[in-house]
């Protein structure tokens, strides 16, 4: 694995929209993520595909170069989009994938559509990648138990995140109205749930991101888990998915289909993100797992706060993670090497 060197304050980081830009009305709330990590000591540069007049910020070509751009460029130390979007994926075959395996990392930052782009630096080129918040989530305080992504991009040991036991059980703030929230409103109590009871407690690589994009990826050259779960087989993965609001029955198709394509078959764990994305009275989201992975001999943890319900907890591709639930914790500990 190739780890980007830890931040440091004064270091520059970058804002593109490979997927979705930002409208006038949220602009607000992009200044504020950006101020927020200007007030962490960063430089910050905002590139031009940020348009919202359209489903992506600017044609494929123009945010690959964007993008290609602030990857390449050894001033930029990170990359953060505002948030996920649509069609991140359309860019797979305009980036230069030579020329990035030529460079030195750069450490990228999203989730939800930005797993179609991400994923595949960190599977093609062994980059570590950071799935956690956006731009618009940045200026957010983490729950007690949790590290803002700075935080973890900046370590520089081994770090411990422990599930704080809230949750945001609907919505989501209203940027437009005021841009500069910065608590999160977590009125929902419940914490991981290891399928089956008992204890658990293993390591692997950590792999994974948003299932809807993670699903297109499958079968391409752009989503070969099963070759990353071999070339790291002699410590077995962690694979983590979390569904953006995909209802429960494509889901359990989706899983079936990576099961079948081998996504698990170097698993230590799987562990599955909290949604609140629809379930129905005979097949619940958590039931769909368990009818799609169940079979399987490998530990599945469920409600994991790593996906489209707040908070975030952040998890580096490609890290060498250690999970423990027991009867007093539910915690995993990353180390970045």
């Amino acid at each position: 694995m190739l780890f980007p060197r830890a931040l440091q304050p004064g270091d520059r980081i970058g804002v593109t929209s490979p997927s979705s830009g930002v409208s006038e009305r949220l602009w607000p709330r992009l200044e504020a993520g950006v101020a927020s990590l200007r007030e962490r000591g960063f430089e910050v540069v905002v590139g031009e595909c940020m348009s919202a007049d359209r489903v992506t910020s600017a044609p494929k070509e123009r945010r690959a170069a964007e993008l290609m751009s602030m990857l390449l460029d050894p001033a930029i130390r990170a990359v953060v989009p505002p948030w996920g979007g649509e069609l991140a994926i359309d860019l797979l075959d305009e980036l230069d994938w030579d020329a990035l395996a030529a460079a030195e990392p750069t450490w990228t930052v999203g989730f939800s559509d930005s797993t179609a782009w991400m994923l595949p630096l960190t599977l093609r080129l062994g980059w570590a990648t950071l799935h956690g918040s956006n731009l618009m989530d940045t200026p957010y305080v983490p729950p007690e138990g949790l590290l803002h992504w700075v935080d973890v991009a900046s370590a520089t040991e081994p770090f411990v995140q422990t599930s704080p036991g809230r949750f945001r059980d609907a919505g989501w703030d209203d940027y437009a109205g005021d841009p500069g929230v910065s608590t999160m409103t977590l009125e929902g109590e419940g914490s991981w749930t290891l399928v089956g009871g008992g204890g658990l407690d293993v390591t692997g690589r950590l792999v994974g991101g948003c299932v809807e994009i993670m699903t297109a990826l499958a079968g391409t050259p752009y989503g070969d888990v099963p070759a990353f779960g071999r070339e790291h087989a002699d410590q077995g993965l962690i694979v983590y998915l979390e569904v953006a609001d995909y209802p429960s029955y494509d889901v359990a198709r989706i899983l079936h289909g990576l099961r079948y394509a081998g996504w698990f078959a170097e698993a230590e764990a799987i562990l599955i993100g909290r949604t609140r994305a629809k379930g129905f009275d005979d097949l619940s989201q958590h039931e769909a797992v368990i009818d799609a992975l169940g079979m399987l001999d490998v530990p599945i943890v469920l409600d994991v706060e790593c996906g489209h319900a707040q908070p975030f907890l952040p998890l580096v591709n490609g890290a060498l993670a250690r999970v423990v639930v027991d009867d007093r914790r539910r915690e995993i500990t990353q180390t970045l090497a």
